[in-house]
This record gives structure tokens, C-alpha cells and sequence, in this order.
């Protein structure tokens, strides 16, 4: 099988590429390279282009037999999307709206989608699939448009979709070879790690007056390996079982949920080396806590996360912040 990996110069799509060239996959990228990095490129077939130019695409299709994409290409940055929410519908919304007139195009049937669970907004933890949606920021409006967006194509045209949503990746691949690297950081674990490198000053913490028991946010961190197995066993379900319009729609994280101060103290534990931190105004858009249930994915797909411990999952990616140019 040939699997188009949208994205996949990207942090979590270089991760995905990864792994399905460990399984033996054939891997075809396409990555306009506007957030992601050229080195983290690993199948020999890469295009450079953006998913709404028609033209490069036709070629990207016209020369490979693509059997299932695994979609990432997205701008995910909460804080601009509420200062750019149009440059957010235009890329998130009318970039999936091409790949799926792609799909119905060439008759590729099956697609995974990076969702996440910005999808949620405020809600109550454990969080589960079947808690209405309401986000509370731009990003998380344009990932729920596209959920909606791929259940009437499935209905429409028979094409078979599953919608991951989850929760805060992080760490990088256990051979050190990828990892987190961004042209502009603005993730907590690698800017803590910064920190610790010396290469920045002081880790900013937006808001200490949230209703969580310390005051700081409260997320749920998952292995971006552990991300991109489930991206598999979903693209595996959907291609073994050879349906029309199936659709498919999970959490994926840990299950556990860590304030803003114990990943900085988790850091400090990971790195022996003191993380100084600094408070600031909250940014909009962000919800005090999301933690996920992931009970669904595991009972219905099988899929069970090989770093469960958040100390492990830093120390992944200290081993990579420590070794990057």
C-alpha cells in the first residue's frame, strides 16, 4: 500500500512517516514546508507544495497509486487563531475541502484526520467522544468544521474516514533521529527544555488563576509514537474491512492530566537543572483542563500507548532538544 501523509515534514507527520516505513509501508509526503523542516523529510517521495494547489496535486496523483492519506497538514496555534481565524478556515477547512475532492477524484476510500481536542472546549474530565462540542477557540471551530465536513462526504460519495482527536503530543522518536523542532516554539515541554539549554531565559506560564488545583492549566500529554500507531491501526481497520462510509471518531490520550507547574517540575526532575518560570495573562481561547478518555480507541481498535509514564515521554524529548541544531 501507498499512503499519502499530508503534513509529513511536520512534528507528529515525520513521526507518522516513521512508522509506516517501519511497517514496511510505502510513504508519499506532501508539505509546503511553511511549519515544518526539510530534514525531518524521510520517504524518497516528497512533494513541496501546498494541498490547495490543484495543479501540484494532480501531478502528486497522477504519479502515484495512493491508497490511503493520513492528513495533518494544518496550522494549529491557538493563540493566532483567534488574531487570524480566516487564515485558519482558509487552510484547515478549504485545504481538507481539496483533499477530499482529491479523494472522490482519483477513488482513494479512506482517510485519517488529525482532529484534536481543542474540538471540546470546556468540558468535564475524563472527557469522552460523546460530549458535545463547543470549542472555545478559532482552531478548535475549524477542526470540528472539518469533522462535520467528512461526515457528509462519507454519506455523499462512500469515502471512509476516521477522525483522531487528540490531546497534547509531545516527546520525540526513541532512535533520536526526529523530534519536536518548530521555527518558532511555542509548545511547554520543548520550551522548558529551552530553558534548560539555556537558550531562552525564563518559560512563561499564561494564567495562574484558573480553577485547577494549582491555578495553572491541566493537560493531557501523549507520545507523538504512540500517536502515530493509532493512525495506523485506524487507516488498517478502515482499508481490512473494505466498506463504504464507514466513520470513525476517538480520543487519543493518556488519561492523566498534569498542571503547567508539575510538567516544569517534571522537567527540572528529567534534566537535574532548575526551570525559571515567570507568570503571565492568560491567553484567549485556552480551557483550564482537557484530559481524555481514550477507553473507546483501546477496546474498539486495540491500541495501547507504550509510554505511559510523563517523565519518560520528557526524556525523550530532552535527548533530542540536547542534540538539535
Amino acid at each position: 500500500m501507498s499512503i499519502l501523509v499530508t503534513g509529513g515534514a511536520g512534528y507528529i507527520g515525520s513521526h507518522m512517516v516513521l512508522h509506516l516505513l517501519e511497517k514496511g509501508y510505502e510513504v508519499v509526503i506532501v508539505d509546503d514546508l511553511s511549519t515544518g523542516n526539510m530534514e525531518a523529510v524521510l520517504a524518497n517521495k516528497f512533494y513541496k507544495a501546498d494541498i490547495k494547489d490543484e495543479k501540484a496535486m494532480a501531478k502528486l496523483f497522477d504519479e502515484n497509486k495512493i491508497d490511503g492519506i493520513i492528513h495533518f497538514a494544518a496550522f494549529s496555534l491557538v493563540g493566532e487563531s483567534m488574531q487570524e481565524p480566516l487564515k485558519y478556515y482558509e487552510n484547515n477547512v478549504t485545504g481538507t475541502l481539496q483533499i477530499l475532492k482529491y479523494m472522490n477524484d482519483y477513488g482513494i476510500k479512506n482517510i485519517v484526520f488529525s482532529s484534536s481536542a481543542a474540538v471540546y472546549g470546556e468540558s468535564s474530565s475524563p472527557i469522552k467522544e460523546n460530549v458535545s462540542a463547543n470549542p472555545t477557540n478559532a482552531y478548535g471551530e475549524t477542526k470540528l468544521a472539518v469533522e462535520r465536513m467528512l461526515k457528509w462526504a462519507s454519506k455523499a460519495y462512500g469515502i471512509n474516514f476516521t477522525a483522531l482527536r487528540y490531546f497534547n503530543a509531545a516527546g520525540s522518536h526513541a532512535s533520536g533521529r526526529i523530534g519536536e523542532k518548530r521555527k518558532i516554539e511555542t509548545h511547554l515541554i520543548p520550551i522548558a527544555l529551552d530553558v534548560a539549554l539555556g537558550k531562552i531565559e525564563k518559560l512563561l506560564i499564561f494564567g495562574d488563576d484558573y480553577d485547577t488545583f494549582d491555578g495553572t492549566c491541566i493537560r493531557d500529554y501523549i507520545h507523538v509514537s504512540d500517536l502515530a500507531s493509532a493512525h495506523l491501526l485506524a487507516l488498517e481497520k478502515m482499508a481490512n474491512e473494505n466498506k463504504c462510509g464507514m466513520n470513525m471518531i476517538y480520543n487519543l490520550g493518556s488519561e492523566k492530566g498534569f498542571s503547567v507547574n508539575q510538567i516544569v517540575n517534571a522537567v527540572k526532575e528529567v534534566t537535574h537543572i532548575n526551570i525559571k518560570t515567570m507568570i503571565a495573562p492568560r491567553r484567549l481561547g485556552d480551557p483550564a483542563e482537557l484530559v481524555a478518555s481514550s477507553e473507546k480507541i483501546k477496546k474498539e481498535l486495540g491500541w495501547l500507548p507504550q509510554y505511559t509514564d510523563i517523565k519518560d515521554i520528557i526524556a525523550t524529548a530532552w535527548e533530542f532538544r540536547k542534540k538539535m541544531r
